[in-house]
């Protein structure tokens, strides 16, 4: 086993070991590997140790990827900061966006989101610190933000970020 190989392992076993501490069960929890800035041979070789789940931040770089890795069952996951230019590819092209910090955001991904495919997965992105710096939804938006997202037909609320 490499190295590579050898750190996932010991992630999921920590995962497991959280789990049960917490009275979960391992199966429900999703490791997303980020794959940002590695070469497709390491996403190929954590595909081949049982990693399915990949994270991405810029849209064009996750593209390639895809390309080159698209005879593999890769569910892809965007979570960098979202342009509104982009949501066209984001809503055709990933799996998951776990970035989404307004409305606008998630009217686009839902319009755009092929009729064909299953509703995208979104998590509302939540800025806890409060710093200009930092992306999210503020604190006290986020029930309402979440109220208005849950009535649009292609996307689906998973969570918070």
């Amino acid at each position: 086993m490499n190295k590579l190989q050898n750190g996932l392992q010991g992630v999921k076993s920590r995962i497991v070991q959280a789990a049960r501490s917490a009275g979960r069960d391992p199966r429900d929890i999703l490791l997303v590997a980020v794959s940002k800035t590695f070469p497709t041979s390491a996403i190929e070789l954590a595909y081949a140790a049982g990693q399915h789940d990949f994270g991405e931040s810029y849209v064009q770089e996750a593209l390639a990827k895809m390309g080159a890795l698209a005879a593999h069952s890769i569910t892809w996951h965007f979570i960098g900061p979202i342009q509104s230019n982009k949501t066209r590819v984001l809503a055709e092209r990933f799996q998951w966006v776990h970035s989404v910090d307004r409305l606008k955001v998630a009217e686009r991904l839902s319009a755009q989101r092929p009729s064909g495919m299953p509703p995208l997965n979104v998590c509302i992105q939540v800025n806890t610190s409060g710093e200009a710096s930092k992306s999210g939804c503020p604190p006290a938006e986020v029930l309402e933000l979440a109220r208005s997202m849950a009535r649009l037909p292609r996307i689906a609320l998973r969570g918070l970020m």
